[in-house]
C-alpha cells in the first residue's frame, strides 16, 4: 500500500484544524474534541447549536473543496467493510476509557501542557504503531 506525502495541505489543514480549535475556546471555552462534541448533540446538554455548527462544518468542508477547486478527495479503501467497522468500534471503546480522542487531547490538550492529555497522545500514537506493524507485517496486511 502506497501512501503520498502532501506537505502544502497537510500544513494548511492542520493550521485550519489549529484555528478552529482556538476559537472554539475562545469563543465558547469549550475544547474542541470531536467525541466529546458528537456526544452532546446524541446526549443534549443545553449547548446544542455551536456543537451542530462544528459538526456540519466538519462534513461541509470536502463538499467545499470540490465546489471551490474540483479537486475531489478520495474515498476508496482496499480494507474490509468488516475491518473497518471494528475498527471504529474499538476506537469508541477507547475513547470512553481514554477520556477523550485524538482531536480533543492530542491537538487541544498537548497545546495546554496537559500531562494527561500527553500521556493519552502517546497512549494513541504507540498502540497505532503496533497495531499497524501487526497488521503489516505480522497479518499480511489487507
Amino acid at each position: 500500500m502506497e501512501t503520498s506525502f502532501t506537505p502544502i495541505q497537510a500544513l494548511l489543514g492542520g493550521s485550519l484544524i489549529g484555528l478552529a480549535a482556538v476559537a472554539l475556546m475562545t469563543f465558547h471555552g469549550r475544547i474542541a474534541g470531536m467525541t466529546g462534541i458528537l456526544t452532546g448533540i446524541i446526549l443534549p446538554k443545553g449547548d446544542w447549536n455551536w456543537r451542530l455548527a462544528f459538526l456540519l462544518g466538519a462534513i461541509a468542508a470536502p463538499a467545499m473543496i470540490l465546489l471551490l477547486t474540483g479537486m475531489s478527495l478520495p474515498l476508496q479503501s482496499d480494507i474490509p467493510s468488516w475491518a473497518i467497522i471494528s475498527g471504529g468500534l474499538l476506537v469508541g471503546v477507547g475513547v470512553a476509557f481514554g477520556g477523550g480522542c485524538t482531536s480533543g487531547h492530542g491537538v487541544c490538550g498537548m497545546a495546554r501542557l496537559s500531562t494527561r492529555s500527553i500521556a493519552a497522545t502517546l497512549t494513541f500514537m504507540a498502540t497505532t504503531f503496533v497495531t499497524v506493524f501487526v497488521v503489516r507485517h505480522v497479518l499480511g496486511g489487507f
